[in-house]
């Protein structure tokens, strides 16, 4: 009986190292074979001159107000005006508020439009962290290779590199087959609520829905995907919800000599410390899942090995993924503390605590389920939960094999021809969220590579743009436009 039960299990382990090793061997690459693109001849000093030229205007939005800033935002117009002509000359430009609308008319009125999104505004540096720039953030400097400034990389790089591109391809005497639409909102790093919402509110009354939609959102990341060595391009096909949780509890106040057993700051830390111990769960299902599939065949090693049987390693991997905030944020709707007010005096026990928790939905996940997970979690009636009113569920995920996916990722390998392509999840907000009335096909790519070095970059300190890179934006933007025909 023993031996039975030993060969049964040897043989189990037998099937399960052939399964492996099965998967593993006939995993093959799932990225599309293309020619790269030939190069394109561009004035590179001119080029990276105008993107500089367009980081010198503070454009930074407030949410308080529409008109802050307007000066900076008007004279930044102004400046592309000049820089771009043919584009102005050509394009057909609607101001919504301070946003920017334009439309270059295609050849054939039957083909379904296309539209690029990218915004004007910027977020403002740091106080205290001036003097840590390596060039200041609104001199707009071309450097050592890179353009430096405030907005090189989020989001003006992406802006102007797509006027760029509409006036190389002017120049060139093209004229697209379907009418381009460029939407460049003016306050995005506040909710987009006067520029995004009221371009798409304008685009759905004239009854116009795009074959595509291009915002800004993943890069094309080096050295930071553990066991691939390429750059890996992510193409976003959905953007994680926005739930904030204002928590509160409230009891007599009294002097600090005398304590209760319960204090409203005892009961806010415990209601607190809850929430954070027992997170969301984490899903490698869904985009995830679908993002993982597309990696694996690029990695070597264990991680290939492991990556492609998901059917016997996905605990593991899961328990790994989570360790990284960065790959933690993709599998699961996140919980981060980031509000706290209690007390004004040391010998006071306060009568009110406040506090509020800020969570990213993950598609799959509500702010429904939040709004439970947050009651179940904490279980206390003492403390008072209410969702924020600027909550949102996660965007609708965009699908990966349809014709619209397959031409941004095609292009993406002709012009980032070492880098592998895979979809992926925002963890950010967009203002592609708000088209989602005027297109089924909203995808988010922003054609800057990036590696572990360039993260702390993105809304802080010297952040910057190689000038090869932003050669390779002017040229995808080309490239994508011709590859719609």
């Amino acid at each position: 009986m023993l031996k039975r039960i030993l060969y049964a299990a040897l043989l189990a382990i037998a099937i399960i190292i052939a399964a492996v090793a099965w998967n593993t061997l006939r995993l093959t690459s799932r990225q599309i074979e293309v020619k790269p693109a030939p190069p394109l001849a561009l004035d590179r000093d001119a080029v990276a001159a105008r993107l500089a030229g367009a980081l010198k205007f503070r454009t930074i939005s407030d949410a308080a107000s529409g008109d802050t800033n307007a000066e900076e935002f008007t004279r930044m117009q102004a400046y592309l005006q000049q820089a771009f002509p043919r584009l102005h000359a050509t394009l057909k430009r609607e101001m919504v508020g301070h946003s920017m609308l334009f439309t270059w008319q295609g050849s054939d009125p039957q083909a379904r439009p296309v539209m690029w999104l990218a915004h004007q505004d910027v977020v403002p540096v740091a106080p205290g962290t001036e003097s840590s720039w390596q060039q200041p953030p609104f001199d707009g400097v071309v450097k050592d290779g890179f353009v430096w400034g405030r907005g090189s990389w989020d989001d003006k790089g992406s802006l102007v590199a797509q006027m760029e591109a509409v006036e190389t391809l002017l120049a060139s005497g093209y004229q697209p087959r379907a009418t381009l639409y460029l939407g460049f909102g003016a306050d995005e790093e506040v909710g987009g609520r006067r520029g995004a919402v009221e371009i798409a509110r304008l685009l759905k009354s004239r009854g116009i829905k795009m074959d595509y939609i291009l915002d800004e959102g993943m890069l094309v990341t080096q050295g930071i995907m553990s066991g691939v060595s390429k750059p890996v391009a992510l193409i976003g096909v959905a953007e994680k919800g926005y739930a904030s949780v204002n928590l509160s509890v409230e009891t007599a106040p009294g002097h600090s000599s005398m304590p209760p057993q319960k204090t409203a700051i005892g009961m806010m830390s415990a209601a607190l410390t809850d929430l954070e111990r027992k997170q969301m769960p984490v899903e490698l299902t869904g985009v995830a899942r679908e993002m993982f599939d597309s990696i694996a065949p690029e990695m070597q090693g264990m991680n290939r090995v492991v990556l492609s049987n998901l059917w016997l390693f996905a605990p593991v991997v899961k328990k790994q993924l989570e360790q990284s905030a960065g790959t933690n944020a993709v599998l699961r709707t996140t919980t981060a503390l980031t509000v706290i007010h209690a007390g004004n005096k040391d010998n006071v026990l306060p009568g009110r605590a406040d506090a509020v928790v800020n969570f990213r939905v993950r598609p799959g996940d509500t702010v429904g389920g939040v709004m439970e997970h947050v009651k179940q979690t904490v279980n206390n009636d003492a403390v008072h939960a209410e969702l924020d009113a600027g909550s949102s569920d996660p965007s609708r995920v965009s699908p990966v094999d349809s014709a619209q996916y397959t031409l941004i990722n095609r292009t993406i390998r002709e012009v980032f021809s070492d880098a592998a392509v895979a979809p992926g999840i925002v963890i950010g907000a967009t203002d592609a969220r708000h088209y989602k009335d005027v297109s089924d096909h909203v995808y988010r790519f922003s054609p800057v590579r990036a590696g572990p070095e360039d993260l702390s970059r993105f809304h802080g300190t010297n952040e910057r743009i190689g000038i090869n890179n932003y050669l390779e934006a002017v040229s995808f933007y080309v490239q994508l436009a011709r590859n719609g025909k």
